[in-house]
């Protein structure tokens, strides 16, 4: 197992709509697992394989819920097949963006459909964390950033806090 690099903001795999995974390989569970350690290794809950530079559908996800119950799971080709009408608003971050945050709206509740790293089709019905971080990931698999789903004002204050914290003008 490595850990990988993560790409940051400005990195075109990041804006770009990643491809199907055709086969679930023994190469796609090795990445699974690097997957995994680079997100423990970055102290996240969260990460898709655009964000190590890969464009494949490929997500991995930890999150505790209220009662301290921990939800891990690696998607492959996840779908989110249903979503709640009722919406919530909760503070977002991404690695790939270290040091912002901003509050996000979500629907509260989803249903995912995806394989599993053995290749068994898996439905995931969420709420909470769990449901705000796949849609989070999912999103990466798409190339949108939660900074698009701000208001463009919100959105042009983040982008020149980070052009000012990483000495990007």
């Amino acid at each position: 197992m490595a850990v990988l690099e993560v790409e940051t903001l400005g990195a075109k795999v990041l804006r770009e709509k990643a491809s199907p995974v055709d086969t679930v390989s023994d190469e796609i569970r090795a990445l699974i697992r690097d997957m995994f350690e680079t997100m423990y290794d970055a102290e996240g809950i969260g990460l898709a394989a655009p964000q190590v530079g890969i464009s494949q559908r490929i997500l991995v996800v930890d999150v505790a819920d209220e009662s301290e119950e921990r939800h891990v799971h690696a998607l492959v080709n996840p779908v989110i097949v249903e979503s709640s009408r009722e919406t919530g608003t909760e503070t977002e971050g991404c690695l790939s963006i270290p040091g912002l945050e901003e509050t996000v709206t979500r629907p509260l509740q989803v249903a995912v459909e995806a394989l599993s790293p053995d290749g068994e089709p898996v439905r995931i019905e969420a709420d909470g964390l769990l449901a705000r971080a796949l849609q989070h990931e999912v999103d990466h698999l798409d190339g949108v950033l939660f900074i698009d789903r701000l208001s463009s004002l919100k959105r042009g204050i983040l982008l020149r806090k980070w052009r000012k914290s990483t000495g990007r003008s």
